[in-house]
């Protein structure tokens, strides 16, 4: 992977991009995100937000309260309805992109499996890699 690294929605009008490394890269499994995903999961990559720009467009927001209480606030576009990133209300010095609007998503490795109690029972989960049943309490 190469920094700076960037993304964007399928159209073209949203673009961003990230100056730092990833600080975590993980698949979440809650039934939030595979309905935000339309898919079994959500493949994340956390960056510092002072380290995300948006380089062109507006995102379209949609906002829901986690099992938590705090607000999830996902950015879509509002021309071709490309997922793109999340702001978690708990966590607001960072942002999670969607591994799918990076320009280059093969280089994202998932680090851990969470929410793996909510995973459709079709959906293969990573065998090398922690699963947490729900959301990991911080270390």
């Amino acid at each position: 992977m190469d920094v700076p690294f960037g993304g964007g929605c399928a159209c073209g009008a949203i673009r961003y991009e990230c100056t730092g490394a990833p600080r975590y890269m993980g698949n979440c499994h809650c039934t939030a995100c595979q309905q935000a995903t339309g898919s079994a999961y959500f493949p994340a990559v956390m960056v510092k937000e002072g380290e995300f720009s948006l380089l062109r467009g507006e995102p379209s927001w949609f906002e829901r309260p986690s099992d938590r209480g705090h607000p999830m606030r996902r950015g879509f576009c509002p021309a071709c309805g490309s997922p793109l990133f999340l702001v978690n209300g708990a966590n607001t010095a960072v942002r999670v992109l969607y591994a799918g609007s990076l320009d280059d998503p093969s280089w994202y490795r998932p680090s851990r499996e969470i929410y793996a109690a909510s995973a459709q029972p079709w959906d293969l989960l990573h065998p090398d890699i922690p699963h947490d049943e729900g959301m990991p309490s911080r270390r």
